[in-house]
């Protein structure tokens, strides 16, 4: 999997499950759910999306959590198609 198609997953997962804004989740759940060898993509893109501004992050005491940035919607419509 490329970082492009990890980048969509995410996009995709996140909207699903409406992590979106004030609602979020840990970073380690994005990983759910995929074969193992594609879990260090996810991460990589993880970081790129927090970077571009359309993911959000809350640091808790408990780890790093991430929402979909509901300001940018139009940029993450590119990824839901």
């Amino acid at each position: 999997m490329d970082v492009e198609k990890a980048k969509g997953f995410i996009v995709k997962k996140l909207f699903h499950h409406g992590y979106i804004g004030g609602r979020h989740t840990d970073v380690e759940n994005l990983k759910k759910g995929l074969p193992g060898h594609f879990k260090g993509d996810i991460k990589k893109a993880a970081e790129e999306l927090i970077k571009e501004g359309l993911l959000l992050e809350k640091h808790a005491s408990y780890g790093k959590h991430v929402s979909l940035n509901p300001a940018k919607r139009k940029e993450l419509e590119i990824y839901l198609e």
